[in-house]
């Protein structure tokens, strides 16, 4: 009988690392890691069961129980059986962004991995939840539902993330602490994302009251520039902050907490017609659980944030198009 929820992360790279330790570090769940070995010369080494004994040592070093394992597996999706009655399932398998490279390059890069990986979980772990997080993100969560034949199951992690850069930047202009900071960001995981500042508020007061409007534009620029930002400085992908998002989805869904987060999941029926966006997956805050997601819910906007979402919700419909062809077209 399985005490403790099991959580699969594929892909051991920089975001898949820490998104098993911080999971680790939480004593919530097991962590299966799974990753292709390298070649090193003539010699095959195998980088991902290395990181899962260096996590488990780390456990023993700081008086945590739980259990990191890790597992080598291939491009054409053998070695996958480990996976099995795994409760969650973690996809940041990919190419990570380069400077000059936008989300949308990655686009055919990555769509070959999730179709090994969603057989995958088709295959051992049909019951399970999915997370997707490699980039990009709205289109692979897509991609995901697709080769799965499951939308109600899979959901993408953006807005967590895009959420948590708003409320960095607000905090820094007001020079409090971020756990008073109350934002969502919404739509596609692009330069075209939403900040919500109508709704956004400091214990309750608006933050349109305590920041001018033109400091408040330069945040949420900066905001839906933020992982740009961090490709420019560091030469790839930022992976601390999105693996701590990650890792809060989790724990909502295991605790059973009902928490609500924005994420991208597949709109349809009255959720899809309220935000026009039927049959995409966009970002919109919804209810987290055992399930989970529970809820969609329908988040108020002025006209000028409705004006930017479906600018946003375009550009992920003309990608979605691109997407569908890649599909039929086999890959």
């Amino acid at each position: 009988m399985k005490l403790r929820k099991v959580v699969s992360v594929i892909g051991a790279g920089n975001v898949g690392e820490h998104t098993a330790s911080l999971l680790a570090l939480r004593g919530l769940v097991d962590v299966r890691m799974f990753d292709l070995p390298k070649k090193d010369g003539d010699r095959t080494i195998e980088p991902v069961k290395g990181k899962a004994m260096d996590i488990s040592q780390m456990l023993s070093a700081l008086n945590i129980d739980g259990r990191v394992e890790g597992f080598c597996v291939t491009q054409d999706g053998d070695g996958y059986e480990a996976i099995k009655d795994s409760d969650i399932v973690i996809i940041t398998a990919g190419f990570a962004r380069r400077p000059g490279m936008s989300r949308e390059d990655l686009l055919g890069k990555n769509l070959g991995i999730m179709k090994v990986a969603a057989r995958a979980i088709r295959t051992y772990a049909p019951e399970a939840i999915v997370v997707v997080v490699t980039n990009p993100v709205d289109l692979m969560t897509f991609a995901v539902c697709k080769y799965m034949g499951e939308f109600k199951r899979v959901l993408g992690m953006a807005g967590v993330l895009d959420s948590a850069r708003f409320k960095t930047f607000i905090s820094k202009e007001l020079k409090i602490s971020p756990r008073d900071v109350h934002s969502y960001v919404i739509g596609g995981h692009g330069d075209e994302m939403v900040p919500l500042i109508s709704i956004s508020n400091i214990s309750g007061i608006p933050i349109k009251d305590l920041i001018d409007q033109e400091k408040l534009q330069e945040i949420v620029k900066r905001t839906q520039f933020g992982g740009g930002e961090i490709v420019d400085l560091m030469g790839t992908s930022a992976y601390h902050a999105p693996a701590a998002s990650v890792v809060e989805m989790v724990e909502a869904i295991v605790t059973d907490n009902k928490r609500v987060m924005p994420c991208s999941v597949y709109l349809t029926g009255e959720a899809g017609a309220y935000y026009q966006a039927e049959g995409l997956c966009v970002g919109v805050p919804v209810r987290l659980g055992n399930d989970g997601v529970e809820d969609i819910i329908k988040i108020p906007m002025t006209e000028k944030e409705r004006e930017m979402w479906q600018k946003s919700v375009e550009s992920v419909r003309k990608n979605v198009k691109l997407l569908e062809e890649l599909l039929r077209e086999g890959n």
